[in-house]
């Protein structure tokens, strides 16, 4: 019966024992994306906490992985997540916004499906 399988993502993992090659895993920064954050799509207006998480998502480091075409998702994610927050989301609004938030690499599983890893200095 073969044992755990190799984690990429742990220092103490079978994989990093006698094995040098790379993860292939992609190293997002730690200090987040530094490029000019996009302006919020028109069409609604929004509040100033949606504006807040609007910039604090295109800081992030998973935000240096996406283009202009992330836009729409994240906007929706937003929507989803603030009738999460306030207590008005429906299901299917909270099932939204944890697939989008998957997609988007928001949550740990999410990354590790894209293939990404935060990089710290420690």
């Amino acid at each position: 019966m073969p044992g755990p399988s190799a984690n990429p993502l742990k220092p103490n993992s079978r994989r990093h024992r006698g094995n040098t090659r790379s993860t292939g895993l992609i190293e997002l920064p730690a200090e987040g994306c530094t490029l000019p954050v996009p302006k919020l799509p028109a069409g609604r207006k929004w509040s100033s906490e949606e504006r807040k998480l609007w910039r604090n998502l295109w800081g992030s480091p998973q935000a240096t992985q996406w283009d202009d075409s992330f836009m729409p998702s994240v906007a929706a994610y937003i929507c989803h997540a603030t009738a999460v927050y306030e207590g008005t989301a429906s299901a299917w609004q909270a099932q939204e916004m944890r697939h989008l938030g998957h997609q988007l690499g928001l949550t740990p599983s999410g990354m590790l499906a894209l293939g990404w890893i935060v990089i710290t200095d420690e």
